[in-house]
């Protein structure tokens, strides 16, 4: 049991993590309450849900680099419709950001199945095109909190439960943390227990393989990536929820590198046909920890993007090095 541990990058992950929290407690004790737990869960639950999908994907041995723009645009047209409607529905906002997710994850399904096109190329050229797009028709100006539709508004309040802290402040475990464990449920479920997801895995592992067994690949593609889109459609409510504004231009610039290094981090491969959904949890809460904590260890926050770019660039290394001495280890058992 503790060998099978420690073979696995989620162990040393997890040590890094409690690592790094016990390195900024010593500094600044007031980092370890269940409090601060709270507001990072509250603050990172979009984020994990969105690497979660990447994951989904990048285990077939595609990409899809396109999800922070469906994420807005599903965001921003969600809250001008319902501007323009003059209702404050938060199921309406879901539908619609979910919908423009799943028609854009179709998009991209679409050109890589049909026209086998990279799937790199294609969701960077879509990503461009549907932003632009969207830009063009609607506008780049930011809904502030004043017009912002009430439903978002109590969305990124509302709590599970609340606690009191001795001063008498309140604060809660957010409705984001449930969120979040549902989509962690339900893709666990997929990849780990369904016939789908051992496809998944094999069309990473040996894609040529899986296409002469009389899989149709095709709808496997069609399910990932509007599975990725739909996934990108909740993230964008919950994130304007969480900032009580809405941005055309915020999630584009902040998810991408992030989640690609926390997936990247919890031991998925780029070449795909490995990773776990726990691994990508822990390897996105030592991103969130980076971001939101370097600070208490007196570094200055435009460090950031440094030190998520040496965790995407370490990560994608032992993974490969990894995956090396897999091959090596099997190639000298079929020697012998």
């Amino acid at each position: 049991m503790v060998k099978r541990l420690l073979r696995r990058n989620e162990t040393y992950l997890c040590f890094v993590v409690i690592a790094f929290c016990a390195t900024v407690t010593a500094v600044n004790p007031a980092f370890f309450t269940l409090q601060n737990f709270f507001d990072l869960l509250h603050d990172s639950s979009g984020s994990a849900i969105l690497a979660v999908g990447f994951l989904v994907i990048l285990l077939s041995g595609g990409i899809d680099v396109s999800f922070p723009a469906v994420a807005i645009m599903g965001q921003y047209i969600a809250v001008k419709a319902l501007i323009a409607l003059h209702v404050s529905s938060l199921a309406l906002a879901l539908a619609i950001s979910c919908g423009v997710g799943l028609v854009f994850g179709a998009v991209n399904a679409f050109f890589i199945s049909f026209f086998n096109i990279s799937t790199l190329i294609v969701t960077l050229g879509t990503s461009g095109l549907f932003y632009g797009a969207m830009l063009q028709v609607l506008g780049s100006a930011g809904v502030y909190a004043s017009v912002l539709p009430n439903c978002f508004k109590v969305f990124g309040r509302t709590n599970v439960f609340q606690l009191k802290t001795l001063t008498g402040s309140s604060y809660g475990l957010s409705v984001f943390a449930l969120v979040l464990a549902g989509v962690v449920i339900l893709s666990w479920i997929i990849l780990r227990r369904t016939l789908l997801g051992r496809v998944i895995y094999a069309m990473g592992g040996n894609m040529e393989a899986v296409r002469r067994s009389g899989v149709n690949i095709r709808a496997i593609q069609f399910f990932m990536y509007c599975y990725m889109g739909l996934l990108a459609g909740v993230m964008g409510v919950m994130s304007g929820s969480l900032i009580q504004y809405s941005d055309p231009t915020y999630i584009v610039d902040t998810e991408l590198l992030p989640v690609l290094a926390g997936v990247m981090l919890g031991g998925a491969s780029i070449m795909g046909g490995a990773g776990t959904i726990t691994g990508t949890l822990l390897g996105m809460a030592l991103i969130a920890l980076l971001e939101k904590n370097l600070v208490l260890l007196g570094i200055p926050s435009y460090w950031d993007q440094f030190f998520v770019g040496v965790v995407l660039v370490v990560g994608v290394s032992v993974t490969h090095i990894q995956r090396r001495i897999r091959g090596r280890r099997q190639l000298s058992l079929l020697r012998e």
